[in-house]
């Protein structure tokens, strides 16, 4: 039987963002819930602020949990499925460290990329404790995976668990063979309770570029599937900023990593407001100088409609865009806004909740009813996943090189 192609979202509400678990709402949800149904998808990512879900070590909030259970109803009443994402985590910028996990100060960081603190819904001049092996944090862990997969795992809406949004983002394992480890541990934790739905862990295109702690072929050694992030807004050596082949590649290269077939669980970009030209934002974010390509609307559909096929060539499992929505402005003296500028405009719908574009493309993409397709274009790994992380770096720029060649 056929696979189908997975089409969704990576999901926070658009008069919420962040706030969403502090301040839900079971209407906003059950809304844009059926907005997404709409636009032909399937999937939806969601998040589990950490801070939210649990506020203190030992205790998993349970009106978190009461919530959840309401966004899973709402998922299943609208034919959709979720990507439940815990220990978030890095999210858009900041870093959304529970409470308890501070370190009372600012210079314990345990990831180069930290750039902002939030906890208890503030930014907090605070670092905080590596998670991958403080054993306050991997206790507090184990109990939020065995508390919300134990409630959950028979509700039709599970579609996988993911165990962190960008990981490496929030903290980096102090190796690699820990951070094999941690996976190793928890996803045997996930199956002990729950054998029927498939996980994965939410890396991006630097765990193909630096030796972070979390290589792509050990961690999805791991997990039942494969994923990847990537934008090539980001990368300087993609061919430009609306290059419809990185994530094609990223994919491709993950799958030539871990001999698995590979999902892109996020990707996008950010589009000018009233649909303005494509332009370069400058300012000062988290204290340093700041560049970002916005893209035209009209242009951002075109590059969303040639990624699209350019997964299917590569045998990709599905697509999930970053993100549902652009924020309400009043949000935007707020994190992730108030910093992170571009991060108000990275969705399929307008904060009005009108569609752009690209939500077009992709609800005509979905009209077609894909499916997973043996891979046509592929990378060809010249070398052992060690040998490729002694330079990773050099080693992803040199294959997406031949791959272009190869087109």
């Amino acid at each position: 039987m056929d696979q189908s192609f997975k089409l969704g979202v990576n999901y926070w509400p658009r008069r919420k963002a962040m706030g969403w678990w502090s301040n839900f709402d079971r209407g906003e949800v059950r809304e844009e819930f059926a907005l997404i149904r709409e636009l032909g998808l399937s999937l939806v990512r969601i998040f589990l602020l950490w801070d939210d879900f649990q506020p203190e070590t030992d205790q998993v909030s349970h009106p978190r949990l009461d919530d959840l259970a309401t966004v899973c109803d709402a998922a299943a009443d609208n034919g959709l499925q979720l990507d439940v994402t815990f220990f978030t985590g890095h999210m858009s910028g900041p870093n959304w460290a529970p409470r308890w996990l501070l370190s009372g100060g600012p210079k314990q960081v345990p990831s180069p990329h930290v750039r902002q603190v939030v906890s208890g819904g503030k930014v907090v001049k605070s670092g905080y404790r590596n998670p991958f092996v403080d054993p306050v944090a991997l206790n507090a862990e184990r109990l939020l995976l065995k508390t919300v997969v134990g409630e959950l795992k028979s509700h039709p809406a599970i579609g996988l668990w993911n165990l962190g949004n960008e990981p490496d983002l929030f903290a980096w394992p102090p190796n690699a063979s820990i951070g094999h480890g941690w996976v190793k541990e928890m996803t045997d934790l996930i199956r002990s309770i729950d054998e029927a739905h498939p996980i994965t862990c939410g890396l991006h295109i630097a765990s193909l570029l630096e030796n972070n702690g979390l290589r792509a072929d050990q961690v999805f050694a791991e997990t039942d599937l494969a994923v990847m992030h990537a934008y090539p807004m980001y990368l300087d050596w993609a061919r430009g900023p609306l290059d419809a082949d990185v994530v094609p590649f990223s994919c491709a290269l993950t799958s030539a990593l871990s001999g698995k077939l590979t999902m892109m669980e996020e990707f996008g970009g950010c589009t000018t407001p009233d649909n303005g030209p494509s332009q370069t934002w400058e300012w000062t974010a988290f204290g340093q100088p700041r560049t970002q390509f916005m893209a035209n609307e009209d242009e951002f559909a075109q590059y969303i409609a040639a990624v699209l096929p350019n997964l299917v060539e590569v045998g990709t499992t599905g697509a999930l865009l970053w993100c549902f929505a652009d924020y309400d402005q009043a949000l935007w003296n707020q994190p992730p806004c108030d910093e992170a500028r571009h991060e108000r405009h990275f969705g399929l719908v307008r904060p009005d909740g009108s569609i752009k574009p690209h939500a077009k493309v992709m609800r005509d993409f979905a009209a077609t009813q894909p499916i997973v397709k043996a891979a046509t274009r592929s990378v060809e790994l010249p070398m052992s996943p060690d040998e490729f992380y002694r330079d990773p770096a050099r080693n992803t720029v040199k294959l997406y090189r031949r791959f272009i060649e190869a087109s």
